[in-house]
């Protein structure tokens, strides 16, 4: 019963982080616009395009990981590859938190949370 929950889990981290990567690559103009005005007062209002780029790297290692992990688990029962997309995921989403509250956005940072507690909950499981 425990790898259904993990492949649910992994299913949602993986179409989280393949959706918003591919928001990011396709609409990267847009993003870099938008963070820049939400980020214009922090530390981070000069690197907003160098931070966008680590963080759309972490996020499609993210989701191809809970992908592969899913399979993995479908197939033969095996944890790796999702447990460590549930840590990468963990990393993209502290990543985040971390903005939002630089930007003092905290709502935002709530929303966050949403996130952080099902990609915690892989890592428990796949551990």
């Amino acid at each position: 019963m425990n790898n259904v929950a993990s492949i649910l889990i992994l299913a949602f981290l993986a179409l989280t982080f393949l959706q918003s990567g591919y928001e990011k690559i396709f609409y990267w103009n847009d993003n870099v616009t938008w963070l820049k005005e939400h980020f214009s007062k922090t530390r981070l209002k000069n690197q907003v395009p160098l931070a966008l780029l680590h963080l759309l790297i972490l996020e499609l290692i993210s989701g191809i990981l809970s992908v592969v992990g899913a399979i993995q688990l479908l197939l033969n029962s095996g944890r790796e590859f999702g447990f460590y997309g549930a840590i990468f995921s963990c990393i993209s989403l502290l990543m985040m938190l971390f903005g939002q509250r630089l930007a003092k956005d905290y709502d935002g940072a709530r929303t966050i949370v949403i996130y952080f507690i099902p990609a915690v909950m892989a890592v428990y499981w796949l551990n």
